[in-house]
């Protein structure tokens, strides 16, 4: 993809190939040590098989929006993101027990087989989930310090890597200690902020910025457009966790429920029920395994109380206040096409 034009198909075909190479050969190195270690090899490879490869292509807009031409050596730091990302999901999914991810078995259901004989098995495919997680996170250090781009260049960015990492973790450790507490939209509204919207759409942005020698108010630009759509992306990934098709997200739909999640769209039901609607809330809520049956009761009663609606009204008005703050930012026509095509694949999709 050398033109101007904005194919992102081609793009998630070409950061795919950086990905699926070096992740390849990371996992034979790993796989070289002992053979006992294949099982958790091929998890490296599952993990980032698939994508829609959105961080890597914020990272890229963010580089030639500063008027950068385009560069391999920047795709392959900006597929480094996707690195941070697939370390997140295995992390996510661990804390979450969630079972299924792209329509197959996360990487603690999955790795159950090569400890299934063991003491303790569930807790020893979970350690080598965490395990995988950890060393997912380190060669995305490793696949960006060696994309190939100047020296000078990385050193603008690496401190962006750590303000990342901090919000990500911080993010995720909210979300553990709001689980199962009084829903609160608030409350609800920094998790989503801190665990997904900054490093999805922000941090990536900044970081692309940043290689390409950003001034402040592009970087500022950049955060006034990131981080509302982030939010966008996440508030949707919580009503399609819920109301979305498996076949197509390839999740359990379950998840949330099940797990007492502390999103908004629960917060926002929970502020608009009656004291008969939070009684039947509490006792669907939570359950360790709910059934269809129970999944479908707590739909029925945030239908009824328009939080689906409510929803969709913040992530619209997310989408407008980055649209708006994209039209302040002055970039060239291809970046801005391209981000405001961004905005509706990260926003308005179904999986």
């Amino acid at each position: 993809m050398t033109s101007d034009r904005w194919e992102q198909a081609a793009f998630k075909t070409r950061v795919d190939g950086t990905l699926h190479r070096f992740v390849a050969q990371e996992a034979d190195r790993f796989a070289e040590i002992d053979p006992l270690l294949a099982p958790v090899a091929e998890q490296l490879e599952a993990v980032v098989a698939d994508g829609k490869r959105l961080r890597a292509a914020f990272c890229y807009w963010g580089w030639r929006a500063v008027g950068q031409p385009d560069n391999d050596a920047l795709v392959r730091a900006a597929a480094s993101l996707e690195l941070v990302h697939a370390a997140a999901v295995v992390h996510d999914d661990l804390i979450d027990d969630s079972p299924l991810r792209h329509g197959r078995p996360t990487a603690h259901i999955a790795l159950r087989g090569a400890v299934r004989r063991r003491p303790r098995a569930d807790a020893a495919s979970r350690s080598l989930a965490m395990l995988v997680g950890d060393l997912l996170m380190a060669l995305a250090g490793q696949l960006f310090t060696e994309s190939g781009l100047p020296a000078a260049y990385l050193a603008r960015a690496r401190p962006l890597w750590s303000v990342m990492a901090r919000e990500l973790i911080a993010g995720e450790c909210l979300e553990i200690l709001r689980t199962g507490a009084g829903p609160d939209t608030a409350a609800s509204l920094k998790v989503i902020r801190y665990k997904t919207a900054k490093y999805t759409v922000e941090q990536p942005l900044l970081i692309g910025g940043a290689l390409a020698g950003a001034g402040t108010r592009l970087s500022e630009g950049y955060r006034a457009y990131g981080l509302p759509l982030g939010e966008a992306f996440q508030l949707r990934d919580d009503l399609l966790g819920l109301f979305g098709d498996p076949e197509l997200t390839g999740k359990a739909n379950a998840d949330d429920v099940r797990g007492h999640r502390p999103t908004a769209l629960l917060a926002e039901t929970w502020r608009l029920a009656d004291d008969d609607e939070r009684e039947r809330l509490r006792d669907l809520v939570g359950r360790r395994n709910p059934g269809a049956q129970e999944v479908e009761a707590v739909r029925a009663v945030m239908r009824r109380l328009g939080a689906p609606a409510r929803i969709e009204g913040m992530i619209n008005a997310r989408v407008e206040e980055a649209l708006g703050a994209l039209d302040e930012l002055n970039v060239p026509p291809p970046a801005a096409a391209a981000l405001t095509a961004l905005t509706q694949s990260a926003a308005l999709r179904l999986s």
